[in-house]
């Protein structure tokens, strides 16, 4: 059944936090997000109002104890749902796949937020990944009956929200919150040196003050559907990892289009992790698992993305000419169209942690 029919008009979150080596910690900002979603089902806004200023004076460190407006939170089932949770060890870094009417999101997404800038600490975060936040990344995009101008406002809600209530945080914009100029997250990401630095006295965020040590900054935004996909090469060269990389990135002559991409030593070997974008583009004409592209639609728009499966067939022939081999490719979390059809599942059973059964189901 779609979520047209479901009455649902869906969104998606792929919350990146600054954690995966304490797996409860991963696992409570999931919950969180569920919890958040039952409290503006059930609470009145004063109650809401209730919850944050509790939420406020608990990152004060003014209240020692849960307060009963939280335990409240989480009676009803959620028309929210978590979809995945993909934590990476040596990365230290988790990605946690929040679906929800678009109405919904953003509480839910501040909920989890809350529960990750309480229990991870920038000052003592280690990790290979580069980050700026314990709140890395909130990226909003449209599933169904959505257009990516909404998703905009609900992240700019969302961030108004995190930095009156929750002390130090700071954000930037990007893609469609980023108003008027709407710059992308690469262009974001190298003005303020996300790559290299973790310096947070220089950076100026564009909401909240200077960013505090504990929570750094956070980037919030929205775009067309961005897919994750890594493929891990047979090698410890990382200089050979990253001429790959910058062969098959987007805006290199021969590249991918739309594909961002990084080379990390990982696990004893090189991987390539790769951001894929969803563009607009009326000559694409071939979309089938085998070809380049694959596509989808919302709102009537088609938007396409390059292929996980050409990918990896890029990355190991790239390899290959020099000799060596891929370990294999990892999808974090869902192609646009898989996270779609498990949204739209999910809710309709009102299955809140989906993240724990969905291998039974789809995969």
């Amino acid at each position: 059944m779609s979520s047209s029919r479901l009455g649902l008009r869906l969104a998606v979150c792929l919350l990146n936090i600054s954690e995966a080596r304490r797996k409860y910690i991963v696992e409570n900002v999931a919950k969180a997000a569920l919890l958040e979603k039952n409290a503006s089902a059930g609470l009145q806004d004063t109650e809401i109002d209730d919850f944050l200023r509790c939420a406020h004076m608990l990152f004060s460190k003014r209240l020692h104890t849960i307060p009963s407006i939280f335990l409240h939170i989480g009676q009803k089932h959620p028309e929210v749902s978590v979809l995945n949770v993909f934590s990476d060890q040596g990365y230290n870094r988790s990605v946690i796949t929040i679906a929800a009417s678009v109405a919904e999101l953003g509480n839910s997404v501040l909920a989890a937020c809350l529960e990750a800038f309480q229990s991870i600490d920038m000052e003592v975060q280690e990790g290979i990944h580069p980050c700026l936040g314990a709140v890395d990344l909130i990226p909003i995009y449209p599933l169904s009956g959505v257009g990516v101008e909404e998703c905009g406002a609900v992240a700019r809600n969302l961030a108004e929200n995190l930095v009156q209530h929750v002390p130090g945080c700071s954000v930037f914009f990007f893609g469609e919150a980023d108003l008027p100029e709407k710059r992308t997250l690469v262009q974001r990401r190298k003005q303020l040196g996300w790559f290299t630095r973790r310096d947070f006295s220089a950076l100026k965020p564009d909401l909240g003050v200077a960013p505090a040590r504990r929570c750094g900054l956070t980037g919030i935004g929205a775009s067309p559907y961005v897919m994750n996909c890594n493929v891990t090469i047979d090698s410890q060269d990382l200089a050979l990892g990253k001429e790959i990389a910058s062969a098959i990135r987007g805006s290199n002559v021969n590249g991918l289009r739309g594909v961002q991409t990084m080379a990390f030593p990982h696990e004893g070997k090189i991987e390539i992790a790769c951001n894929v974008e969803s563009f607009e583009d009326q000559e694409v004409t071939e979309t089938s698992e085998g070809s380049q592209y694959m596509a989808y639609s919302v709102l009537g728009d088609h938007f396409y993305y390059v292929s996980p499966h050409y990918i990896e067939a890029q990355v190991k022939k790239l390899a290959s000419d020099q000799g060596i081999g891929i370990k294999g490719r990892a999808l974090i979390g869902f192609t646009p169209q898989e996270c779609k059809n498990c949204a739209e599942y999910a809710i309709k059973e009102g299955i809140g942690e989906f993240w724990k059964i969905r291998r039974g189901i789809f995969m």
